[in-house]
């Protein structure tokens, strides 16, 4: 029987403060805290969002976990290393972890204008949106069926009194000077007022780790505990929504039209051509070297500047 002085060890419960930790620890947030759930397999498992900061990814990736021995040192985990105590990092005051993958996929098509939802589908999806700070939303089509707008159910879970502005990723910056600095024909300006999406396409601008997003917004005005709540939430949501749309590509989406085609082409023309003039210029002489360098260092930086701005080039010609 117990006495005095013994200790008792247990193992792991629900609940339980832990230490997650990725080598190489290059950063702070390479060392987290987290709250375990015990399941079962020998894997760790955890959320897409925090595999940022740790710089992990799902192909075999080892990681370590520490466990707190004293009430001081679970103490000082949860008020100091918490992942929500680590949304922005110390490096550029701006956010580390983000909206990913499925998750910003479906955030993506479900702020779309033509993303209706019908009521069976409303009442499934609603119920994650805990803790929301509206009613049930009025359908924005009445007749002949009721339907919501994708983004009337995203509103849900945005928190009352956030404001942000932004753009879609493809949004043209021509349009910002124009009339439709306000509205955009294709639905690529993001306004948020009081906690309402009133337009825009999400994106990884407004749902990621760029400065000004919305989470960093939410962190700034509202603190960690409700970005963590909303991270929770608008996952959960979004990853049930895809489960009724779905989404796939297939080998035509991977290929370009004939005018990205041909852009890429004479793109990479002259590329070679510009290469063919460095390498005439160097046989004969003609190359001037530049501050600091050899004449085959400067050989070198010439050809790979131009090699590397083809690359861009052609990269951003094919992301249009």
């Amino acid at each position: 029987h117990l006495q005095y002085g013994y200790v008792v060890e247990r193992h792991l419960r629900d609940g339980d403060v832990i230490v997650f930790n990725r080598q190489p620890t290059l950063h702070k947030m390479s060392m987290m805290g987290h709250r375990i759930r015990v399941l079962p397999w020998s894997t760790f498992r955890l959320n897409l969002s925090v595999t940022t900061p740790y710089n992990a990814d799902f192909d075999g990736d080892e990681m370590n976990m520490h466990v707190p021995q004293s009430i001081g040192c679970r103490a000082e985990i949860q008020g100091l290393s918490m992942v929500p105590r680590n949304f922005l990092t110390p490096q550029s005051n701006r956010p580390c972890m983000g909206i990913v993958q499925d998750a910003l996929t479906g955030a993506c098509i479900l702020t779309r204008r033509d993303s209706f939802i019908e009521v069976e589908n409303v009442m499934n999806l609603i119920m994650w949106a805990e803790g929301s700070h509206t009613d049930m939303p009025i359908p924005a089509i009445l007749k002949p069926k009721p339907l919501w707008t994708g983004k009337q159910l995203f509103t849900l879970f945005i928190p009352k009194g956030i404001n942000c502005m932004g753009a879609h990723s493809t949004h043209p910056d021509s349009e910002d000077k124009s009339v439709y600095r306000y509205i955009s024909p294709g639905d690529t300006k993001v306004l948020i007022e009081d906690g309402i999406l009133l337009s825009g396409i999400v994106c990884s601008r407004t749902l990621g780790r760029s400065s000004g997003s919305l989470i960093h917004i939410i962190v700034l005005e509202l603190g960690s505990d409700v970005a963590k709540r909303f991270f929770s939430q608008i996952q959960r949501f979004i990853n049930n929504f895809l489960c009724i749309v779905g989404h796939s590509i297939g080998i035509a989406d991977c290929i370009a039209d004939r005018d990205t085609y041909s852009e890429i082409q004479q793109t990479i023309f002259e590329s070679k051509r510009q290469v063919i003039d460095i390498i005439e210029r160097a046989h004969n002489n003609e190359l001037k070297t530049t501050p600091g360098n050899t004449l085959k260092q400067t050989f070198e930086n010439e050809v790979n500047k131009i090699l590397n701005s083809c690359r861009d080039s052609t990269g951003s010609c094919a992301q249009k």
